[in-house]
C-alpha cells in the first residue's frame, strides 16, 4: 500500500480506507501475504456499474434534458 500512498500524496490509512470501499464495490481485490498486500483490478464491479448505468440512463437523460429546459427558460 505504501507504493500507492506515495505518488498519491495520501496516508497509508487513507489508502486502506479507499481500498476497502473499492473491495466492497468489487472493483478491486486485495490479498495479504506476510507483510505485503497485493491489489488487483476486478471487473465484477464494473459489470454491475455498467448494468446500473444502462438501466438508469434513459431516466437521467430525461431529467438532464428537463433541467436544461428550465435553465434556458430562466435566462
Amino acid at each position: 500500500m505504501s507504493q500507492l500512498a506515495g505518488p498519491l500524496g495520501i496516508t497509508l490509512t487513507a489508502v486502506g480506507q479507499h481500498l476497502e470501499i473499492l473491495e466492497q464495490c468489487e472493483l478491486v481485490t486485495t490479498e495479504k501475504v506476510g507483510r505485503v498486500r497485493t491489489c488487483r483490478m476486478a471487473s465484477a464491479g464494473l459489470d454491475a456499474l455498467e448494468r446500473w448505468v444502462r438501466d438508469h440512463r434513459t431516466e437521467w437523460e430525461r431529467r438532464m434534458g428537463r433541467l436544461g429546459e428550465l435553465m434556458e427558460d430562466g435566462q
